[in-house]
C-alpha cells in the first residue's frame, strides 16, 4: 500500500531527482556498456587485478595510518581549545581544496634528495618516488581531512560529563579514553576509516606525480583510456567499482545502528 505523499515532500523529491540522475545516469552507462566477454576477459588479466589489488591495499594501509595518528589529533580538536586551534583546523582540511597534482609536487619537494628530511628517508632505506611507499604516504595525505572530522564529531557527541563521571570515580585519562571515549565513538571511527578509503582508490592526480609506477588501478585505467580507448578502460573501472562497491557496503554493515538504539 503506498502512503501519500505530502506537498512537502513530493517538491523535495522532485527537486532531488536531477541530482541523483546525475549520480546514476554515468554509472549505470559505465555498468552496463562493457560487453561480457570484455569483463571476463579483465578479470582474468593479472595486471588488471594486481592494479585493484594494490589500490584497495594501499587504501586501506593509508586508512590504518590515518586511524592511528588521525584518532589522538581528532580527540585533541574536539576536547581542547587552544591558541591558533582553527588555523590547525584549516590546515587539515587543504588537502580538500587543493589540486592533487600539487599535493604530488609538495610531497616530491620535500622526498627528494634536495631536501634534508628526504636525504634523511634515503638514508634510512625509505624512497617515495615510484615505490608503494610512496603511494601510501600520496592517500594517507587526501585522505587524513575525512578521517580526522568525522572521528572529531564523534567525539564532540559524547558527552563530556561522562569522562568527567569516569575521573571522578579514580580512572586514569588514559583508563577514561579507553574504556569511555572509545568504544562511544567507535562507529565514527570505522565511518572516517570508510570515507579515508573512499576518498584513497579515486585518487589519481597525485599519484601520478609521485609513483605512476607500481600502477593502481585509477592509473590503469587512465593508461588503457590513454593508449585504447573506452572499451579497454571500462571494464576496468567496472571491476574497480564493483569490488569498492562490496568493501563500502560491509563497512556499512559493521557500523549500522541497531534498531533498538534507534528507538
Amino acid at each position: 500500500m503506498f502512503q501519500r505523499l505530502q506537498p512537502l515532500t513530493l517538491f523535495f523529491a522532485l527537486g532531488s531527482l536531477p541530482m541523483v540522475l546525475l549520480v546514476i545516469l554515468p554509472l549505470g552507462q559505465l555498468m552496463t556498456q562493457p560487453a561480457v566477454a570484455d569483463l571476463w576477459s579483465s578479470l582474468r588479466d593479472e595486471q588488471v587485478l594486481a592494479c585493484i589489488g594494490r589500490s584497495l591495499g594501499t587504501s586501506l594501509a593509508a586508512a590504518a595510518v590515518c586511524c592511528l595518528f588521525g584518532t589522538p589529533l581528532a580527540y585533541l580538536l574536539a576536547r581542547t581549545n587552544f591558541p591558533g586551534k582553527r588555523i590547525v583546523e584549516g590546515i587539515i582540511d587543504l588537502p580538500i581544496m587543493i589540486p592533487h597534482p600539487v599535493i604530488g609536487i609538495a610531497i616530491l619537494s620535500i622526498a627528494g634528495r634536495n631536501h634534508p628530511l628526504g636525504r634523511a628517508l634515503s638514508n634510512l632505506g625509505i624512497e617515495i618516488m615510484g615505490t608503494l611507499t610512496g603511494i601510501i604516504v600520496v592517500l594517507t595525505f587526501v585522505g587524513l581531512p575525512f578521517y580526522v572530522n568525522t572521528v572529531k564529531a564523534g567525539i564532540e557527541s559524547v558527552p563530556a560529563r561522562l569522562e568527567h563521571v569516569s575521573r571522578s570515580l579514580g580512572a586514569g585519562a588514559w583508563s577514561t579514553v579507553r574504556r569511555v571515549v572509545l568504544p562511544l565513538s567507535w562507529r565514527h571511527m570505522v565511518l572516517g576509516i570508510l570515507m579515508s578509503t573512499a576518498r584513497a582508490i579515486s585518487e589519481f592526480g597525485a599519484i601520478v606525480i609521485v609513483a605512476y609506477h607500481p600502477m593502481t588501478a585509477p592509473v590503469l585505467i587512465y593508461e588503457r583510456f590513454t593508449a585504447y580507448g573506452l572499451q579497454y578502460s571500462q571494464p576496468v573501472a567496472f571491476w574497480l567499482v564493483v569490488v569498492s562497491l562490496a568493501l563500502f557496503v560491509a563497512m556499512r554493515l559493521v557500523i549500522r545502528t541497531p534498531p533498538e538504539a534507534r528507538s
